[in-house]
């Protein structure tokens, strides 16, 4: 396997999260479409009120990892944004990097482990943003 890419799931609110990362790892969106430019369907109506809802993002993390995303319209349920999601587990180069990321993106959100030397020999903390995603940031000095 190549690459890995997550696919996070909003609840209306993926451009505002998404423009929130790109302002942590830099870069531009690769593309953003919206529910508003597919053409209709009618066995899956979407709501006026959510048509400009994100049915694509995605964001370039490095050189070749992408975090990608979608708003869910309220035809197709809800997320639920506390529940145990799966944790994304970024892999930094240097700790520099790791502090930076970790207090970037924990900013107004929940930090469930504080960044610092683990009991398996990492640098790492874990925490759940502002928009509810479960992040592992780790610097590991033996894989660099």
């Amino acid at each position: 396997m190549k690459t890995i890419n997550p696919y996070l799931a909003f609840n209306g609110n993926a451009e505002e999260a998404f423009t929130f990362y790109k302002s942590v790892f830099g870069g531009e969106f690769t593309k953003i479409v919206r529910f508003k430019d597919l053409p209709g369907d009618p066995n899956h109506p979407i709501a006026e009120s959510e048509a400009h809802y994100i049915m694509y993002i995605g964001l370039p993390i490095g050189e070749s990892n992408f975090l990608l995303a979608n708003d869910v319209p309220s035809s197709m349920g809800v997320v639920n944004e506390k529940e145990n999601r799966s944790k994304l587990l970024l892999n930094t180069e240097s700790k520099e990097e790791a502090d930076r990321i970790f207090h970037s993106l924990s900013a107004g959100g929940t930090v469930e482990f504080p960044i610092g030397d683990s009991p398996w020999g990492s640098y790492f903390g874990m925490f759940r943003d502002k928009y509810g995603i479960e992040w592992m940031i780790e610097f590991d000095s033996k894989n660099s």
